[in-house]
């Protein structure tokens, strides 16, 4: 049976440094006079050793610093946005019912398919609310953008008080009113239709 060639050598530095360091721990000056002290056999010192050995190969830590993170899985939704921590963050449209990796940070949400980044918040901590990057909504979603929730108040307005309830209505009963794509669409809608027909008659 092979032996161990090494063991002894281990044991004996693990002796030194008992001998040399712990027992006097609080003599920091030791470490020092260890580290300098002439091997009996060999040539040179452990800081010698240290010096031309391991220093030549230390690299600089890198750059970012190193950010702790946790993984989870998540489904896309029908309205592309996946639930973290009962908060909604959108992903491209195409990736509906599709099976994400998120990479959690202090700072930011990562979303990964299939080891590809699709997505990328910064990490909000608001229940219930959703972050949405307008270019992951389809193309007829993005075109109601311009119709912000005051410019369709402002028309409601000016075509009667039953319209402009209504679109509040429709508005700020939506569980997450930063979206509103089909609350602005349902608006729309039902703004145009007073025009296409004549006014109510007693």
């Amino acid at each position: 049976m092979h032996k161990p060639r090494d063991k002894a050598k281990v044991e004996v530095a693990v002796q030194v440094v008992e001998r040399w360091i712990l027992a006097r721990l609080a003599i920091r000056q030791l470490l020092t006079a260890l580290n300098q002290r002439p091997f009996k056999k060999l040539p040179g010192s452990r800081r010698s050793q240290f010096e031309a050995l391991d220093q030549p190969a230390l690299r600089p830590l890198p750059d970012p610093a190193y950010e702790y993170a946790e993984w989870r899985k998540a489904r896309v939704s029908l309205d592309y946005h996946v639930e973290v921590e009962k908060h909604y963050y959108s992903v491209p449209h195409s990736l509906l019912r599709k099976q994400l990796d998120v990479r959690l940070t202090e700072k930011t949400i990562e979303l990964f398919h299939r080891g590809q980044r699709v997505a990328l918040h910064v990490r909000s901590r608001r229940q219930g609310s959703h972050s949405t990057n307008a270019e992951h909504m389809p193309r007829a979603h993005r075109a109601h953008l311009e119709w912000t929730p005051g410019r369709l108040l402002n028309w409601a307005v000016e075509v009667g008080p039953h319209t402009r309830d209504l679109v509040k209505h429709l508005l700020w009963n939506r569980p997450h009113p930063e979206m509103g794509s089909s609350a602005r669409i349902t608006c729309r809608s039902n703004i145009r239709s007073p025009f296409k027909y004549t006014p109510f008659v007693d």
